[in-house]
């Protein structure tokens, strides 16, 4: 008989893991089906899309109020066509707001669910584990901290690893990556990486653009590079550098066209032709002086030293507060490294701290302190191989066995 699953994934990222973990499951299964919504990665993997992943996006509070009608009508549509084709399982990726509640109704109407990525409940909204403890028969998780909290509280839980560490090299290669980039040998290269949303983009570029012109006093040899994720954040952060001038830096929305020779197979045999434009970034960086995000843990698997930093208005500081029930997170870093390392290996500048001087002060430490790197590598390699797992068949598994359990 043919195992079935709906899954839901609402974002680029989620697309990405439960394509892996379809790869999974057909390894198991040739014939699995699997249907709901989902992304290009999951469709590949031979998923039938009953809404396109962009029905989910939505881009902070206010886009989601805008939103909430057409999300409404995604979520009763997801519902109903779930309760009807009863598959052997449903997997939520992500998305907490729209899959907890989802997989709340499922599960009381006898489908087993399984939700990949734990909501950061060790930082914001701990109160909602009494959902999470309705809502979901087996949880997967990222981070090997996670397993106590969701076991001490009554939820099954599985540590499947973060998929990053796969994909990432264990062993950067500095010099193949500013070939690829087209980049002069000899210099010094900073990653300058202010987020993906127009809000970060806008709160934070400037900072780190003025933070940079500081580090070109001290070394008027040092090139920048910006990775953008779309034309729409390049026309946007263009016209933020327009207003703080950076000389030879360099925006980056695809790899250039160097003329050069494509670059011999990598020794660990992984394929860069499919890597985002930040992880050319970051691989050919010195340091890296990002936004807080996902970002964070991608530049720390690529084993370089970097300053991260957040700044959003006093109005969503309140809605957050609101939403949430705190004034803030419930752990005194926000970085996925140092959340992971359970100490600030790296700093953190928020806020009011975020200014150009104290970001240009940590981000030339970064660029120069060869002790401070090399201690910064040790630490993210032995992080690397703490989060390298065989996610897409460990999560396979549980899927299956959650399944077999609650059959």
């Amino acid at each position: 008989m043919t195992f079935s699953a709906a899954i839901v994934a609402g974002e680029p990222s989620g697309d990405l893991l439960a394509a892996r973990m379809l790869r999974g499951l057909r390894a198991r299964d040739a014939d699995v089906r699997a249907m709901g919504i989902g992304g290009p990665a999951m469709a590949r993997e031979g998923f039938e899309a009953w809404h396109p992943m962009d029905a989910l996006s939505v881009f902070g509070y206010v886009d989601a109020l805008r939103q909430a009608p057409r999300l409404i009508r995604t979520w009763r549509d997801t519902r109903r066509r779930t309760l009807g084709w009863r598959p052997d399982v449903f997997v939520g990726v992500d998305a907490p707001d729209f899959n907890l509640r989802l997989e709340e109704k499922l599960r009381a109407a006898g489908i087993p669910t399984v939700h990949f990525v734990g909501p950061s409940i060790w930082a914001w909204r701990f109160e909602r584990i009494h959902q999470i403890r309705r809502a979901v028969s087996h949880m997967l998780v990222l981070f090997p901290f996670e397993v106590d909290l969701y076991r001490e509280q009554g939820v099954p839980v599985t540590y499947v690893g973060h998929p990053l560490a796969e994909l990432i090299p264990a062993r950067p290669d500095r010099a193949a990556a500013r070939a690829r980039l087209g980049l002069q040998a000899g210099r010094r290269v900073l990653a300058l990486m202010p987020g993906s949303r127009e809000s970060e983009i806008r709160l934070l570029a400037p900072r780190f653009l003025q933070a940079a012109r500081i580090l070109m006093r001290q070394d008027p040899d040092l090139e920048c590079v910006v990775p953008v994720v779309n034309e729409r954040r390049r026309t946007q952060f263009e016209a933020i550098l327009a207003q703080y001038p950076l000389p030879g830096c360099r925006v980056l929305s695809a790899l250039p066209e160097t003329g050069q020779a494509a670059a011999p197979p990598r020794v660990d045999g992984l394929d860069t032709s499919g890597w985002p434009i930040a992880w050319h970034a970051m691989e050919a960086a010195d340091a890296v002086l990002v936004a807080s995000g996902t970002a964070t843990l991608e530049a720390a698997l690529f084993k370089r030293p970097l300053v991260i930093s957040y700044v959003i208005t006093p109005w969503m500081r309140r809605i957050m507060a609101w939403k949430s029930g705190q004034d803030a997170p419930s752990l005194p870093w926000v970085g996925l490294p140092n959340i992971l390392e359970r100490e600030f290996v790296v700093p953190e500048l928020l806020q009011e701290a975020a200014t150009p001087e104290a970001l240009a002060e940590h981000t030339w430490a970064a660029l120069t302190d060869a002790d401070l790197a090399e201690r910064v590598a040790r630490r993210f390699t032995a992080l690397h191989e703490t989060l390298s797992r065989d996610t897409p068949g460990l999560a396979a598994q549980a899927i299956l066995e959650t399944s077999r359990a609650n059959a």
